[in-house]
């Protein structure tokens, strides 16, 4: 399990306690000492003593908080693959279609095709998912004009913008999409089955779409009903998704951990690996969970699975809980599996901290090239020791694709 920095803390206090009303006050008493009177000093913000002696024994856990969040280790793990739900199910194909040279496996849950929103939020909101709260749902087989995503795949792989598609054809894909989920609605993930079989044969590709679930990681442990919507959009269906996708991905696995966490949940910063991150929609720390066997071995001999929340899924929502409960940890307890956890965080045109798969941030969002893409290519790239790669130069973009 993993416990927050204490800054998140310490925020929720300073909000509580109405100090932000009381700055002007404190800077005049700062200006005044020491010759201040005792009292006056301690009571300058006007606020209660033992409110103001919490507060200062909550900043004297801030820095050991900032001590934990260090860099993200070099290692040297292999066979990577990726998973997500939601806008991290788009993330997903996105670094598996983009990256494909590099990504062997992807398991999507409530997803859709690469590229699905074509750079439009009304898109994204209509046709590849049901979140609109001004527009009617659009969503029908076909309705995500899977033709034109190819073409635009190829398009971009032609101009070197994203890898070869040819190297899709080696890759293993699980697919879930929930029987009665809204928000992504089960047309959408037929349509993404469809566009993986025009780049790898069926027998490469497993769609479950018959298990009766909600919007929301499916975990035969923990969670809301199964048929529940909403926070933390972890829903108990006694069926365990993380461990059905990786063992599809990467063939029989050991049994899973299912007693306290073996290894460590280390923090990262991520702003090692896109300058000013926040303002990109991705948070400041991300996390990498670390089974003993990989940090003895820096990773010799392991694998490196990277898992991208869904929206409202990030820490300042819903805190540890999907790093903790998504399914994943225990699995790779024994069998040797690195799961890399990015983070992304909520901006103003980002304000459910959801990955960028309708351009909230990046024209050039599904690229190689994109900020976020770039960034956890880089996170992979350390992890796996690999040097990184000198990406290239913009696509020419035609008009209202991908500018």
């Amino acid at each position: 399990m993993i416990n927050l920095p204490a800054t998140r803390l310490f925020n929720q206090e300073k909000q509580r306690s109405g100090q932000r009303t009381g700055q002007r006050r404190f800077a005049s008493m700062v200006r005044c000492a020491p010759a201040c009177p005792r009292a006056v000093q301690l009571s300058g913000m006007g606020l209660p003593l033992r409110l103001l002696i919490l507060l200062i024994l909550l900043l004297t856990l801030l820095l050991p908080a900032r001590a934990q969040v260090g860099q993200l280790p070099a290692m040297s793990a292999g066979q990577v693959s990726v998973s997500g739900l939601s806008s991290g199910a788009y993330m997903a194909v996105q670094f598996e279609v983009a990256f494909s040279a590099t990504v062997t496996g992807a398991g999507i849950i409530a997803g859709g095709p690469y590229f699905c929103a074509q750079g439009s939020v009304y898109t994204a909101t209509t046709r590849c998912s049901c979140t609109s709260e001004l527009f009617a749902c659009r969503v029908h087989p076909g309705g995500t004009r899977i033709a034109d995503l190819i073409v635009l795949t190829d398009w971009f792989a032609a101009d070197l913008a994203i890898d070869a598609t040819s190297n899709l054809a080696t890759h293993k894909v699980w697919l879930l999409s929930g029987s009665i989920d809204s928000v992504v609605p089960q047309p959408v993930m037929t349509d993404l089955f469809n566009y993986y079989r025009h780049y790898m044969p069926a027998s490469q590709i497993v769609y479950r779409r018959t298990l009766p679930a909600e919007h929301g990681l499916p975990t035969d442990q923990y969670g809301n009903p199964c048929t529940h919507l909403g926070s933390p959009y972890i829903n108990n269906c006694s069926y365990d998704a993380a461990g059905q996708l990786l063992q599809w991905i990467y063939g029989p696995l050991l049994a899973r951990n299912s007693g306290p966490p073996a290894g460590r949940t280390l923090a990262f910063v991520q702003s090692e690996f896109l300058p000013f991150p926040t303002l990109h929609g991705m948070a400041a720390v991300g996390y990498l969970y670390l089974p003993p066997a990989c940090e003895a071995s820096a990773g010799a001999g392991c694998r490196l699975h990277v898992v991208f929340h869904g929206c409202l899924q990030d820490p300042n929502h819903i805190g540890s809980t999907f790093i903790n409960h998504a399914g994943y940890n225990g699995w790779a307890d024994t069998n040797r599996l690195m799961i890399l956890y990015p983070q992304a965080s909520a901006t103003a045109t980002n304000p459910q901290a959801c990955w960028d798969w309708f351009a909230y941030d990046d024209p050039r969002y599904a690229l190689k090239s994109g900020h976020q893409m770039a960034a956890i290519k880089r996170m992979v790239d350390r992890l796996t020791g690999v040097n990184p790669a000198i990406l290239p130069a913009a696509p020419r973009c035609r008009p209202d694709r991908c500018t």
